[in-house]
């Protein structure tokens, strides 16, 4: 029994490009397709389009997580995500852990002749957006041994989306979360790590569907497809790359324009976004304060009760690598119990 993608049984959430509904394409972290069937097995048929490191698609079946490699060679492909499963219902959540390294389509799924299928419960009424970077992404998140360290050598196993904090955060608060982020991605295009050697920043890419030219077309993104009530922009790590022009003077010319863009960028965001309370933040891995400096005095200049302001207890200076479960969970737990203080925002 074959599952096309444009099935109605199946649930998507993320910013996935669906112009051709039988073939979606998944970009960006955290991105998820659900499907409730019987059987004793479940197969999916993906092509990848790879730009860097082993590529991992990430499950939830039953409850228990998984994940497999993706083939590094181009083309179509069958993978078994499980078989002699007990006869019954099952639910899977089949995920992307990774950023843009790749993006994939879905081609559907295989299932035992006569399976059976069933709608999901509705998602949240809740909605969430994270514009941020590899730590909004949950990459490296799984290297448990390196807590407080820097990374590991690795080859992309230990990115998980799924154990980001923006996830964490999204399921303390019973939100759907779309997680519009990129690993090495600055505010500014030349700047960050991010497509190097001529780096595209978040100027360039937080309106795109598909935003990385190495693997597809560019496309643009719809606003009016997702409203969020909050909106957290965790923007301002990879900024001191290649120059830390913030750290070496907070009123230089650099420093003052970055300041000016990164105020364009919220403003806009607040067009976009009418109704959403926006959270301007950045990470507990080690930065210079003059870059959080900088965003409290945007948010005060903005001055709009909609706009706020964050620091995580060990913000900037947290660890030298990303990092792992642990600490996501504790600034999932910080960051929830901030947005809950804000009151009745999910109207």
């Amino acid at each position: 029994m074959y599952i096309y993608p444009d099935n109605a049984a199946l649930q998507y959430s993320g910013r996935i490009d669906f112009d051709c509904p039988a073939e979606p394409v998944f970009v960006y972290a955290a991105s998820y397709v659900k499907l409730i069937f019987t059987g004793t097995f479940v197969k999916v048929k993906i092509s990848n389009r790879r730009n860097y490191w082993t590529n991992y698609i990430g499950y939830i079946l039953d409850g228990e997580q998984g994940k497999f490699a993706l083939d590094m060679e181009q083309g179509t492909k069958v993978y078994t995500i499980a078989e002699n499963l007990e006869s019954g219902r099952h639910e899977l959540l089949l995920f992307k852990r990774m950023d843009s390294c790749h993006i994939f389509t879905l081609y559907g799924f295989e299932l035992e002749d006569g399976a059976e299928i069933f709608l999901p419960e509705p998602k949240p009424e809740r909605r969430m957006e994270v514009f941020g970077d590899s730590v909004s992404c949950g990459e490296v998140s799984e290297a448990l041994e390196y807590v407080g360290k820097p990374d590991p050598e690795h080859d992309g196993e230990y990115s998980n989306s799924w154990y980001s904090y923006a996830w964490i955060t999204a399921r303390k608060l019973g939100a759907e979360l779309h997680d519009t982020s990129q690993g090495g991605i600055a505010l500014l295009d030349h700047t960050g790590w991010f497509m190097e050697p001529d780096y595209l920043g978040v100027e360039s890419c937080y309106d795109k569907l598909e935003y990385c030219p190495a693997l597809s077309r560019v496309k643009s993104w719809d606003f009016k497809k997702y409203q969020p009530q909050v909106v957290v922009v965790a923007i301002g790590q990879n900024d001191n790359h290649p120059v830390d022009y913030m750290a070496e003077n907070y009123q230089s010319e650099k420093s003052v324009y970055w300041r000016k863009r990164y105020q364009e960028f919220i403003e806009k965001l607040m067009e976009l976004y009418p109704d959403s309370q926006i959270i301007l933040t950045t990470t507990i891995l080690m930065h210079d304060k003059n870059w959080d400096t900088s965003i409290g005095e945007v948010c005060r200049r903005i001055d709009s009760s909609r706009v706020h302001h964050f620091l995580y207890q060990k913000n900037g200076s947290g660890t030298p690598g990303h990092i792992r479960i642990p600490e996501a969970e504790e600034m999932a737990e910080e960051l929830s119990a901030y947005i809950n203080s804000l009151g009745d925002i999910w109207r």
